[in-house]
């Protein structure tokens, strides 16, 4: 959505989600840091911690600052988070998502 290089650390806020199952959470988690993106709060960096096993919930402490058009670029829009091939391994910590743009 814009160059990650650009954005700063500046402004603290936090995000939760919860979700029946981990491949839900997923969703619902990115679905929440893009709600801070449509109230204009660019993320440069994102400490989470997921509850349950399997995880069934996150809280994160997510860094960065609002968008600035004289400093950030403007990129394609993600309008939302999809199901649609999404794969999550919790173990590593990694997930593979497919977005809308």
């Amino acid at each position: 959505m814009t160059d990650l290089r650009r954005v700063r650390a500046q402004e603290e806020r936090r995000v939760r989600a919860e979700a029946r199952d981990p491949t839900g959470l997923v969703v619902a988690f990115l679905s929440e840091l893009l709600l801070q993106a449509d109230d204009g709060f660019l993320a440069r960096r994102i400490v989470a911690r997921t509850r349950g096993t399997p995880p069934t919930s996150v809280s994160a402490t997510v860094l960065g600052e609002r968008f600035d058009p004289a400093r950030h670029t403007a990129r394609t829009e993600v309008k939302a988070v999809t199901l649609h091939e999404l794969r999550f391994d919790p173990e590593r910590g990694r997930a593979r998502v497919i977005v809308d743009i």
